[in-house]
């Protein structure tokens, strides 16, 4: 299951710039990281310069690293292409109809603080961890929790395959948002109780879920009255 696009008009804006300039960024900084890699693949030092900038618990809990900085500057390392691609995808399907309902900066300030909480709840549960964590899909799932929150009737064209054959129907939100959450539990789990390992980060996703319910504090004047009075947003 892929979600493609959120099939609902803005109400309040046009363009959604920082949702916009926020794929941009990731873009970049991704070539910049295959820049890096291709130049200094052999040189031990830029192993040790990418851990600096991802969130590395045991770094972060012994104050080495990049500190609360690296919180930060993870959102904007991928490890791949299909890990870019996965993460720009729902940040432009959810982030265009939230960047409506809050504004640009406001958008920006939950995005940010939705990913640093991502990372906070990573290195709490994986404190001993030394595998790097990097992505924005903290960030994204926050951003999915919150438009679950204020659209929960809303339908999301997505992509899917029913026997090697694709489809791409309008699914109603919640639907979308409990799948890509409900795949995280048993892995989350098995690392809080197992200690197992994963590739993906799925105590950080789950982080930037529960995020989700600070977006309140984030929402333009009107189209948090609309919320309270029980109007759609």
């Amino acid at each position: 299951m892929l979600p493609l696009n959120d099939t609902e008009q803005n109400r309040y804006s046009f363009f959604p710039i920082v949702t916009v300039l926020l794929i941009i960024a990731n873009c970049v900084v991704f070539y910049l990281e295959i820049v890096a890699f291709e130049i200094f693949s052999n040189d031990y030092n830029f192993w040790p310069f990418f851990m600096k900038y991802a969130t590395t618990p045991r770094l972060i809990l012994n104050a080495q690293g990049g500190g609360a900085l690296s919180n930060i500057t993870a959102m904007f390392l991928h490890g791949g292409i299909v890990h870019l691609v996965g993460n720009m995808l729902p940040l432009w399907v959810f982030g265009r109809r939230l960047e409506d309902a809050c504004g640009t900066w406001r958008f920006l300030a939950f995005y940010l603080l939705a990913g640093t909480w991502a990372h906070i709840l990573f290195v709490l549960v994986q404190s001993d961890s030394r595998i790097p964590g990097v992505g924005a899909s903290g960030a994204i799932f926050g951003l999915m929790g919150a438009y679950l929150l204020l659209y929960p009737g809303g339908r999301i064209r997505t992509l899917v395959f029913i026997s090697f054959v694709p489809l791409w129907p309008r699914i109603r939100a919640i639907w979308v948002v409990l799948y890509f959450v409900g795949i995280q539990i048993i892995p989350a789990v098995e690392i809080l109780l197992k200690k197992a390992d994963y590739s993906v980060n799925h105590w950080a996703h789950l982080g930037g879920f529960f995020s989700a319910v600070f977006i309140f504090l984030f929402l333009r004047p009107e189209a948090f009255a609309r919320y309270i009075s029980d109007t759609p947003v």
